[in-house]
């Protein structure tokens, strides 16, 4: 086998930035409704009457994408959200690779991906909303959290040496993804119907890749040379809104590069991409255990991974999607690690139990 690792580093930094163009759209959408809703999500009530959490937190969940569960988990910091909502906001999640299923793939029928997706979110809709149900009726509380803010004071404080990094941070790098998030936008929205622009085809493979290089140094210099947090600091304005909803952007990005680069050179490289096929149609059992713990690791690379899996490889088990669905947690698990390592822990082990629950259960029935 001849492996060109340049080729295979530029194809998951595109396929990065395709998922990022609909991450973005997503996020910043939500950014830009929780500032228009800033003064009701300060209050620390709940969204609505306590009987209807976990059926707000499924339909945060469902929205394709990470945001719901960037949201949920934000709301369920502030006192806004039960625990059984946030629950049932991340066993509904398809994270990312709700995106593969609505035909950001173009390797398969965009009609059977929509189905695959459709039902995959009606099963998880349903079981979020039971497990929130539960989950608040047997009494499980907010954790507490220790809300920390980024002060002017603390903003000044910052080394001079890394004022170029600010300035990155706060200004080039802002309005770059921002501007390539809106170059991009267009022709995702078109992808979720298998259209596209092909006039700037070409173009925007490059764009692609450009948001995902540019994302992960984003990430890394304010993670690791300003060594901040991202949902750390205020909205008050609707600039530190979005520079928030960047910070989410690229996070998620990272991730999903990390996620892909890793999965894909396991199956193509390690195993072998028709070995893998092989391996994988050997037993139902056996590709619904695998999918529920690839789909549990953090981010969103295993649920993408499992849903390259549904579309490109014949006979895979819908049983299998169903079950790596509702034990991916998506990116919106980063601030919620970064909050409450506890809750995020029980959501992550009790997401799989249940996942493997529900996979062997639908195997069972056929679907």
């Amino acid at each position: 086998m001849d492996f060109n690792l340049w080729e295979f580093i530029v194809e998951n930094l595109e396929a990065s930035g395709v998922i990022g163009g609909y991450v973005s759209i997503s996020m910043i959408g939500f950014a830009l409704i929780s500032f228009a809703s800033r003064e009701k999500f300060r209050r620390k009530d709940l969204i609505g009457p306590k009987w209807a959490q976990p059926i707000i937190g499924a339909l945060l969940g469902v929205v394709p994408g990470c945001g719901g569960t960037i949201v949920a988990a934000s709301m369920y910091k502030n006192g806004n959200l039960t625990f059984g909502g946030l629950f049932a906001a991340f066993i509904t999640t398809l994270g990312e690779g709700s995106f593969v299923l609505l035909g950001a793939s173009d390797e398969a029928d965009v009609a059977a991906n929509l189905t695959a997706f459709a039902v995959v979110s009606l099963v998880g809709l349903v079981v979020g909303i039971i497990i929130g149900y539960v989950a608040d009726g047997i009494g499980i509380k907010f954790s507490k959290v220790e809300r920390l803010e980024i002060t002017p004071e603390k903003h000044l404080s910052i080394p001079e040496e890394n004022s170029a990094a600010r300035n990155f941070i706060d200004n080039i790098g802002f309005y770059l993804i921002m501007a390539i998030a809106l170059f991009l936008a267009p022709g995702s929205i078109m992808a979720l119907w298998g259209g596209s622009i092909e006039a700037i085809e070409d173009l925007t493979v490059w764009v692609a890749v450009a948001l995902t290089v540019i994302s992960i140094v984003y990430y890394f210099i304010y993670r690791f040379i300003l060594k901040e947090d991202c949902h750390l600091g205020h909205n008050d304005d609707l600039r530190s809104t979005l520079l928030h909803s960047i910070e989410d952007i690229t996070m998620v990005i990272t991730y999903v590069f990390i996620g892909l680069f890793a999965a894909n050179f396991i199956i193509d490289v390690v195993i072998g991409a028709e070995a893998f096929e092989v391996w994988m149609r050997k037993s139902g059992f056996i590709v619904v255990t695998l999918a529920a713990l690839i789909g549990a690791t953090p981010g969103c690379g295993g649920m993408i991974a499992v849903a390259v899996a549904f579309i490109t490889i014949g006979d895979f088990p819908m049983a299998a999607l169903i079950a790596a669905s509702i034990a991916t947690s998506g990116d919106g698990i980063f601030p919620l690690l970064a909050q409450n390592k506890k809750d995020a822990i029980i959501i992550t082990v009790s997401g799989l139990g249940i996942a493997l629950v529900v996979g062997y259960a639908t195997l069972a029935v056929g679907i």
